[in-house]
């Protein structure tokens, strides 16, 4: 497996959404995603509930922003560690084929994100996931309520809501290898 990115213009997804001025997010950040896909052809997926928000539950990728002076292998390396408790080296880490920016609201705060999906396959069946949420932030202590391995054709007849929105209908793409320039998403709100 490569572990070279894929020649972006740019070190965040281009072009920077055209969002109205007044949208005011209070954070703008670089994300990563991660596709952790085993064997069997099943991704990990969070079930998240969220009370206050509209929607209120969907499935989530791992992932979250990348620190300061971080590379998103470093950002996927780390919350995969942090949020599923597994250990994968920076090799490990597919490319960058997939790129997106989109804006979500939660109660009290708006935010905008330029993200990289990567994949990451593990050899393990299922492996177990989340025993310690140590390393896990407030919000995710309070809003994720399960991890669930997901088969691929699943994931794309499921009437849920996923996060990203569109990732039933590009998952296929993405695990196919193709580069994907996601429109701006307005995931809720």
């Amino acid at each position: 497996m490569t572990t070279q990115p894929v020649s972006w213009p740019g070190d965040v997804p281009e072009p920077v959404p055209d969002y109205p001025a007044d949208l005011a997010p209070d954070l703008e950040r670089r994300a990563v995603r991660v596709v952790i896909l085993d064997p069997d052809d099943r991704v990990l997926l969070f079930r998240t509930r969220v009370p206050e928000s509209d929607p209120s539950d969907w499935y989530d990728l791992p992932g979250g922003g990348l620190d300061p002076g971080e590379t998103y292998v470093d950002a996927a390396v780390r919350e995969i560690r942090e949020e599923t408790g597994l250990r994968i080296e920076p090799a490990e880490v597919g490319p960058p084929t997939w790129r997106r920016s989109v804006t979500w609201v939660r109660p009290g705060h708006r935010r905008v994100q330029h993200e990289f999906v990567v994949l990451v396959r593990v050899a393990e069946r299922a492996p177990a996931v989340c025993e310690d949420r140590s390393l896990w932030t407030a919000d995710e202590l309070a809003e994720y309520q399960e991890a669930v391995w997901w088969p691929v054709e699943e994931i794309r007849a499921a009437p849920a809501r996923f996060y990203p929105g569109r990732l039933p209908e590009l998952l296929p793409r993405f695990l196919a290898g193709e580069l994907i320039d996601e429109p701006f998403e307005w995931w809720n709100g």
